[in-house]
């Protein structure tokens, strides 16, 4: 929805508002017309069934709101004597309109000093209840999320099974485009593999100040921009839906584009500006090795494995060569570490030959070894649009600013007007895993639009190792550790459990001093 329909529903709401709510406000001993004027309406009704004004602002705040217009509905209903389970059943699955029937066919008795707190322990377990999905949703969606590393994209950095804190408010929270939808969940209902969500209506893309903005070599929280879901059926011989931005998948990868740079990839390594992309310290970039050996000498393998926390899984022998093993997955330091190996006569760093339509922007030109240079669009910015030019834009023009695309032989019509440039709307980002012969990234799909940011991760509260047994199941010099940072990561948790023997002992003497005193 355009913002010019969003103001009309709101007028709507308001005129729907009016016509059920100003007997109401009459019969409270307010004026008829408070019930019509926008905003006000909402805190003169908070004073009117002894609710803080400040729940006005849950009441404009996408998916809050969803559970506040119940409670609102409920609670006026009960301030004018409608306190029966039968009352807020109806209240509640008629949308609030049961209010109207109250509105206009009841006797009205305004009950200004009524006690706010219930009597019935369900009820006020429910409200407790909602309350807290209230403040948890407030925090899950506009200051930190929780999120698991399900890929190896990353590894070293960031390993599978590391589960991480993801703030919102570093690069500015978004605010949800999806208006209806299940609090607390992402796509779809747990268990149930249905969505939890209505794809209409949308708001438009808006996102709150940010305290920083996304630089080269951040790891970022996105939205898998070609994102689609196959087990969502709306209709038979449908294999899938569209998702809306904020609920495709959550990606996480390392930025190493950001508007404005050229890139390109020689032999593997990332290139800004025609220079090579210096990584932080705990950045630990992996390539394809393949690893000769003298068939003479025997190594112990698993010591050699274990020494640089290399998983048995992570290589395999060719049937031909039977003297090579090719590792998925090494760092450059690791590769050395071989190098100086008894026994192995040749490290070599596999570069893919040749073209691969897979890669972006599907010319069948480049590889994921050697790629570009591209530009990485920046908002404001025009390019022009020509047969070479078009690959790289096409998706940009269409899907993620929403624009009509045209082409009259050598023309290009955009919006019905023929143009030989185009200017970006918004800014875009080119994000690629460490891992980088495992990792499917912008090399396959292209550029991250900004109103696909989710979030920064900073702080790594736990991390499981499926492989573990027991205790060592947590990687416990991972658990508390941050994810950006000067050096390599150190763990917090000793300090924790400081923090909190503290808090618990503590409390234990105010307990006792509070029973003296008694």
């Amino acid at each position: 929805m355009t913002l010019y329909l969003w103001f009309v529903f709101f007028l709507a709401v308001q005129v729907i508002h009016f016509i059920g709510t100003w007997k109401l406000y009459v019969t409270a001993g307010r004026k008829p017309w408070e019930a019509a004027i926008p905003v006000y309406n909402s805190i003169v009704l908070m004073k009117i069934i002894g609710r803080p004004a400040w729940w006005t602002i849950l009441l404009f705040i996408p998916i809050i709101n969803l559970i506040m217009f119940p409670v609102v509905w409920v609670e006026t209903l009960r301030t004018f004597g409608k306190k029966s389970t039968l009352d807020t059943v109806l209240g509640i699955f008629t949308f609030g309109f049961y209010i109207y029937y109250v509105n206009y066919t009841q006797k009205l008795e305004y009950n200004a000093t009524r006690k706010l707190t219930s009597e019935n322990k369900a009820a006020d377990t429910v409200s407790s209840l909602l309350f807290a999905i209230i403040v948890a949703t407030l925090v899950h969606t506009y200051v930190v999320q929780p999120y698991t590393i399900p890929t190896s994209s990353l590894e070293k950095s960031l390993l599978i099974g590391d589960f991480l804190f993801v703030s919102k408010v570093n690069y500015g929270p978004r605010v949800p485009m999806t208006t209806i939808a299940l609090p607390m969940v992402h796509d779809s209902i747990p268990l149930m593999k249905r969505k939890s969500y209505l794809s209409w209506p949308q708001l438009p893309y808006f996102r709150l100040p940010a305290l920083e903005k996304i630089k080269r070599t951040d790891i970022v929280v996105f939205n898998w921009p070609v994102d689609t879901v196959h087990y969502f059926y709306e209709q038979k011989g449908r294999p899938g839906v569209i998702k809306p931005i904020d609920k495709k998948s959550n990606y996480v990868k390392r930025c190493v584009g950001i508007p404005g740079d050229s890139l390109s990839i020689k032999d593997g390594f990332v290139f800004i500006n025609g220079k090579k992309l210096v990584l932080p310290e705990r950045a630990k970039p992996q390539y394809s090795y393949a690893i000769a050996l003298d068939g003479k000498t025997s190594i112990d393998f698993e010591s050699l494995l274990k020494e640089l926390d290399i998983t048995d899984g992570a290589y395999f022998k060719d049937e031909q060569k039977r003297d090579t093993l090719y590792f998925r997955a090494l760092t450059e330091a690791s590769a050395e570490r071989f190098k100086n190996t008894p026994g192995v006569t040749g490290v070599i760093r596999q570069i893919q030959k040749g073209n691969d339509n897979s890669i972006f922007p599907h010319i069948n030109k480049w590889n994921q070894d050697n790629f570009g240079p591209i530009y990485i669009p920046e908002a404001g910015k025009t390019v022009a649009l020509n047969n070479e030019s078009l690959p790289f834009y096409k998706e940009i023009i269409t899907n993620y600013e929403g624009n009509t695309l045209q082409l009259d032989g050598s023309k290009f019509i955009i919006n019905g007007k023929p143009t030989t440039t185009y200017t970006f709307k918004q800014n875009y980002y080119w994000m690629m895993g460490d891992n980088r012969h495992n990792s499917e990234d912008s090399r396959y799909w292209g550029y991250v639009p900004e109103d696909h940011i989710v979030g920064k991760p900073v702080f790594i509260w736990m991390s499981w190792d499926t492989n573990g047994k027991g205790i060592n199941k947590v990687r416990w010099n991972r658990v508390f550790t941050t994810v950006d940072g000067e050096g390599q990561p150190q763990s917090y948790f000793k300090y924790f459990l400081f923090i909190l023997a503290a808090y618990f002992v503590g409390d234990y003497f105010w307990r006792k001093r509070k029973e003296n005193k008694a």
